[in-house]
């Protein structure tokens, strides 16, 4: 991991940018931090990227009232990465069938799919590098955030690795993602727009029901794929202190 700028907000957040094998990504974390702390994952959504307003948002409500690291880096085809001549394909098959108000649903989950195939060993990697820094250490527990390609690629990275103990995820409902929420165990909180015109709401429905965890939660709120309420930003953050801080190392913390 090799960090290529970083600057303190008047706020106390320091923002590490990174690249890590040909990954770019950000790191936030208290300004002075040293020693063991909870990290947060931020996952984006399509056509967005690591710094999109909504993950730098959280980002620095996680590190200024909890006293968290958060990290999020750019999904394969988005932010600072190449595109490929298929991702510009995908972006002209959308724009047209959204133009024309056909269904992309299924669209959308074929071209998340392929990204999250490569997205999740990504993702572990960039875990692996951040657990070795002395403000975050090996020892404190990990949680996910990710929406929409946020959750494509979160919930087959949260059932493959161990060491991501809490995740808020949603506005996804694809057959393709319910081996995935077969296999998760750990705290879910999921979200559901009940007017989405991407994901069919009983799509959505059938996906929380096929999440095997012995601890999940449904959030379902009225509007379109977009409309996701501000509101949920500090249901998350209650979620993440809830299942976070109490196996945190706080010795140092902050």
């Amino acid at each position: 991991m090799r960090f290529t700028s970083e600057t303190t907000t008047s706020t106390g957040v320091s923002e590490g940018r990174f690249v890590l094998d040909g990954i770019p990504g950000v790191l936030w974390s208290p300004a002075d931090a040293f020693g063991p702390r909870p990290l947060i994952l931020l996952g984006h959504g399509g056509g967005q990227h690591k710094c999109a307003p909504g993950l730098l948002a959280r980002a620095h409500r996680y590190v200024t009232e909890f006293g968290f690291a958060a990290a999020a880096i750019d999904a394969p085809g988005h932010g600072d990465r190449p595109r490929t001549a298929q991702d510009e394909r995908f972006a002209v098959q959308l724009r047209n069938g959204m133009a024309a108000g056909e269904p992309v649903g299924e669209l959308i989950a074929q071209d998340n799919a392929v990204r999250a195939a490569q997205a999740v060993p990504e993702w572990q990697a960039t875990l692996n590098a951040l657990q070795s820094l002395d403000r975050i250490g090996a020892d404190g527990p990990v949680g996910y955030w990710g929406v929409s390609l946020g959750s494509m690629i979160g919930m087959p990275l949260v059932a493959a690795e161990p060491r991501i103990t809490a995740a808020v995820l949603g506005l996804v409902g694809y057959d393709i993602l319910t081996d995935a929420a077969s296999r998760l165990t750990v705290p879910v909180q999921f979200l559901l727009q009940w007017d989405d015109e991407i994901v069919p709401r009983a799509a959505g429905l059938a996906l929380f029901d096929a999440i095997a965890s012995p601890e999940k939660t449904l959030h379902a709120n009225s509007g379109r794929h977009v409309d996701l309420p501000r509101f949920e930003m500090g249901s998350a953050e209650r979620f993440f202190a809830r299942h976070l801080v109490d196996n945190a190392v706080t010795t140092g913390a902050r």
